[in-house]
Formats: structure tokens, C-alpha cells, sequence
């Protein structure tokens, strides 16, 4: 056995998908309709250098899956991370993130000194964004 990927339920399958790929930079792999046996749609995501897949999950209403629906149902967050990066890379990506629809949650570079910022993505899910120092900041 071997983990493939994560599912995330999302409220509007277009604009998920365009933050997780225009903003996060993720590609799709895969698209499929499972609406028939009463799923839903669903996108899979997959990051290019880790090659971590994530998928997207809408469900209709009266579909098998479509309950009740809470932002963040037991998903903590997804963490990327952009290596060894300046924190003005960080701020930069930060910035990007908000450009296409994230939002803050008061985690970000000026309050995390430099190293982390947290967002939400369009459904509330925590999105953590992190670097690993320079060569000058090692010293």
C-alpha cells in the first residue's frame, strides 16, 4: 500500500481550481464525473518537484458525499514550502496568494519573523507557506 494523494471538498470547483493552479502553481492530472453513481466531480492536482497530488472534491446537492458541509472538517492544513528562500521571496508568494483570492489570518511574514505566513483558500482551508534559511542568514 502506498499514500496517492489528499481529497479536499470544495464549494466551487472552478474557482478552487484556478487558486490551486494559478497561485500554488499545482498542474492537473486528472479530471473525473462520478455524478452518475452519486458523487460529484473531481480534479487531481499534482505539485511538479515533489510530485504530492491533491485532490478536489465537489459534490452536488443530493449526492452521496454532499452532506453538511463545514470549512476545514478535519484537515488541519496543507504546508508548502519554497526551500531555502529570502523572506522577501516569502512575502512576494504571500502576496501572490492574496492577489488570487486567499485570505489572511494574521500569520504572515511581519508577524512570523520572516520564516512562515498562513492563508485560507476560497473553502477556509489553512494553506502554510514556509522557507528554510540562506546561506547568509546560516552564517
Amino acid at each position: 500500500m502506498r499514500f496517492e494523494n489528499v481529497g479536499l471538498r470544495v464549494t466551487d470547483l472552478k474557482k478552487s481550481l484556478r487558486f490551486y493552479t494559478i497561485a500554488l502553481g499545482l498542474r492537473v492530472v486528472r479530471r473525473g464525473d462520478t455524478r452518475s453513481w452519486g458523487g460529484g466531480l473531481w480534479v487531481l492536482l499534482e505539485d511538479r518537484r515533489s510530485r504530492r497530488k491533491v485532490e478536489l472534491n465537489w459534490y452536488p446537492k443530493g449526492s452521496t458525499f454532499g452532506g453538511r458541509f463545514a470549512a476545514g472538517d478535519a484537515v488541519d492544513h496543507l504546508d508548502f514550502t519554497l526551500g531555502v528562500a529570502t523572506r522577501r521571496e516569502l512575502e512576494r508568494v504571500y502576496q501572490r496568494l492574496l492577489k488570487h483570492g486567499a485570505r489572511p489570518t494574521g500569520f504572515d511574514p511581519s508577524t512570523t519573523g520572516g520564516w512562515m505566513a498562513s492563508v485560507t483558500d476560497p473553502d477556509g482551508i489553512w494553506i502554510t507557506i514556509g522557507r528554510r534559511p540562506t546561506a547568509v542568514e546560516r552564517g
